[in-house]
């Protein structure tokens, strides 16, 4: 039996599951203006597996890149959603990310 594809589809959903977390978090605690280096990482991730060469290492690379893709994409979603009341909304100020102007300009990404 190869066991490979079974456990490299629990890992996936659990860093999916942990995804979901850190958006919440993230969110949370520095808001939804840093989804840029957030998009940033998860792309050297992915790149970054190519270039593994072990396979285990590629995978749990590359489905954690492509998770912090997703969840910068989340991001402001996520602060609407602490705005209406669903998640717990922190009212202190969030630490502002470097070249916050230029980031205010750009369009949010969504998939």
């Amino acid at each position: 039996m190869n066991w490979f594809g079974f456990l490299t589809g629990i890992a996936t959903l659990l860093i999916i599951g942990l995804g979901f977390v850190w958006v919440i978090r993230g969110e949370y605690y520095l808001g939804h203006l840093w989804w840029p280096y957030i998009l940033g990482l998860g792309i050297v991730l992915i790149a970054g597996s190519l270039f593994v060469p072990a396979a285990w290492g590629s995978v749990l690379m590359g489905v954690a890149g492509a998770s912090l893709v997703w969840g910068a994409t989340e991001l402001k979603e996520q602060a609407i959603r602490a705005e209406l009341g669903w998640y717990p909304y922190n009212p202190k100020p969030k630490p502002r990310p470097p070249f916050v102007e230029t980031i205010e300009k750009w369009p949010l990404p969504h998939l």
